[in-house]
């Protein structure tokens, strides 16, 4: 008599990490060849953790080495509180709990919240990464998803066609120290839009169809112009996290030689301790350079790996690519090109980055930050503050988009002369540049356009920075006109909205005598006379 297993196989699909566009882990899927085993599974908590251990023993069997995610449904957790005979299948397998994933799928309703939460800390409690899966489609509470605090949450592509929805997620994810992730990705414009929006991963049969075997290679379409545009401070360490490849580190140095001859990816292996922290990194080269000498083999085979490592280097997850470059600086020039362990907030090693994605991305964006600096002024234009407007109003943010330039400019420069103009204007931008602080930002536009993006506390000392000095153009008076609009949380969707507010204040202000401002907010009638002939009244609209 055939039993159900008999019937049942298991398929592979890549998450793609977007930034790399390298394969990030392979979630493993049911794919029974008759009836809806997964339909019993949701009814039957024993079955749907006999699922997982066959997932991990199926990938086991496909010898990959990449970090698994395997689906558990959340009332599987609830009522059996916890996977131990999942656990068991992972260490006889020879993986680390830190390999694996659970994702965590619905249905949520009528799950006893309490038990499943006590589950998941379980699991924590061995080494097991969380995935909260559906998230989007599916009925998981908000409360309840940030009680999970997930290391991962994986979004249904369906919503990204509301990618303020998607951007507000990827805000609640940095809080969480998650990552975000896209499911059901198929065409190259859900791909830019989620990349636009914030994710970090992604998966889908845009890059790769669920396959018998494990995919190594992935198509991930080339980055567009402008998506994904790297903050101030740098990337962060998450955008370039590749899987680990580790054994513990009681390893021997045969062992360690059978993975990296078996697996010609691999740049080297961590050695970890029964926590999952990183005590020594091993360098390909290097140690197939000492097993491959006269008397390599015989020296080193039974021995300890350990003997041939490093002292591993190390950044937390939350690290910058400038922090690892410090990290990669310090110590012998000859480890340049080791792999850095990244680990989480237990000193767990979650994966690693590799110098040369670092390089890249920094000198790229260096490249396209210059390419968008005005040639006067050597400021950003308004593309970058734009962007950021609307990287404020995702994260429910209180700002003030203010608008700056010079009174009848082109007088200016017929009387003075355009070298005087120039001069002026480098002048404007010097000024606001010294006028701003902490997370304020100063875009030159073109001409005499200037945009300011500041916290509503900034403003009078702003104003007063370029409102209240004198300024000439070859011995010419000159007076300059300010326009603020005050945006607070749900007064506009996007920074299309603000500009469209601003408008209206940018002709109040003109229309004023001598250097003027006039404040306003978004989503009210009127504004209010900062500077400028009438200071102290306010206008109806």
């Amino acid at each position: 008599m055939r039993s159900w297993t008999d019937t049942l196989r298991f398929a592979f699909q890549p998450v793609v990490n977007l930034t790399t566009g390298g394969v990030a882990g392979l979630e493993i899927l049911a794919r029974p060849e008759t009836g809806d085993i997964l339909a019993e599974a949701r009814r039957d908590p024993e079955l749907d953790g006999r699922l997982a251990v066959l997932a991990v023993r199926s990938a086991v069997r496909r010898e990959t080495l990449l970090p698994l995610h395997v689906n558990v449904f959340a009332g599987t957790l609830a009522d059996l509180g916890g996977l131990t005979p999942l656990h068991d299948a992972v260490r006889q397998a020879g993986r680390l709990p830190w390999e694996v994933t659970i994702d965590v799928g619905p249905p949520y309703t009528h799950v006893p919240q309490q038990a499943l939460l006590e589950a998941l800390a379980g699991l924590r409690e061995q080494g097991f990464r969380i995935s909260a899966d559906g998230v989007g489609d599916g009925d998981v509470p908000l409360r309840l998803l940030t009680d999970i605090a997930p290391d991962l949450v994986k979004l249904d592509a369906s919503l990204l066609a509301r990618p303020a929805a998607v951007r507000a997620m990827r805000t609640l994810c940095d809080e969480l120290g998650a990552l975000l992730c896209v499911e059901g990705v198929e065409t190259e414009l859900q791909c830019a839009a989620a990349l636009s929006a914030g994710a970090q991963l992604a998966q889908g049969e845009l890059f790769a169809p669920p396959s018998r075997l494990p995919a190594a290679d992935v198509y991930v379409p080339p980055l567009s112009p402008g998506v994904a545009e790297v903050p101030r401070s740098g990337p962060t360490v998450r955008e370039f996290v590749r899987p680990a490849a580790l054994l513990p580190a009681t390893a021997s140095a045969s062992q360690v030689r059978a993975l990296l001859t078996g697996s010609p990816d691999v740049s080297g292996v961590l050695l970890v301790d029964r926590n999952g922290a990183p005590v020594r990194s091993v360098h390909r080269s290097r140690f197939l350079l000492s097993m491959s000498g006269r008397y390599g083999h015989a020296l080193y085979a039974d021995r300890p790996a350990a003997k041939l490592g490093d002292p591993p280097r190390t950044v937390g997850v939350d690290a910058t690519a400038w922090e690892v470059l410090d990290v990669v600086a310090v110590g012998d020039r000859d480890r340049t090109s080791d792999d850095v362990a990244v680990v989480d907030r237990y000193g767990r090693c979650v994966g690693v980055v590799r110098l040369a994605d670092l390089v890249r991305a920094l000198a790229e964006n260096r490249v396209e930050e210059a390419a968008g600096l005005n040639p006067l002024t050597r400021l950003p234009g308004s593309d970058a503050i734009t962007a950021e407007v609307d990287r404020r109003i995702a994260n429910g943010r209180t700002f003030a988009l203010s608008w700056l330039d010079v009174d009848h400019f082109k007088q200016v420069n017929d009387g003075a002369g355009f070298a005087a103009g120039d001069e002026l204007i480098r002048s404007v931008g010097r000024a606001l540049l010294h006028a701003v602080s902490g997370s304020a930002r100063v875009g030159h536009i073109g001409g005499d356009d200037f945009l300011v993006l500041a916290d509503p506390e900034g403003l009078e000392p702003l104003a007063a920075s370029v409102l209240d000095v004198p300024w000439s153009a070859g011995g010419r008076p000159v007076t300059l006109s300010l326009a603020t609009v005050l945006c607070v949380p749900g007064s506009v969707t996007d920074h299309r909205e603000a500009a469209a507010c601003l408008a209206p204040l940018k002709q109040a202000a003109k229309s004023l005598d001598g250097a003027s401002w006039v404040l306003g907010r978004a989503g009210l009638a009127g504004h209010e006379i900062r500077r400028g002939s009438g200071a102290t009244t306010v206008r109806a609209g």
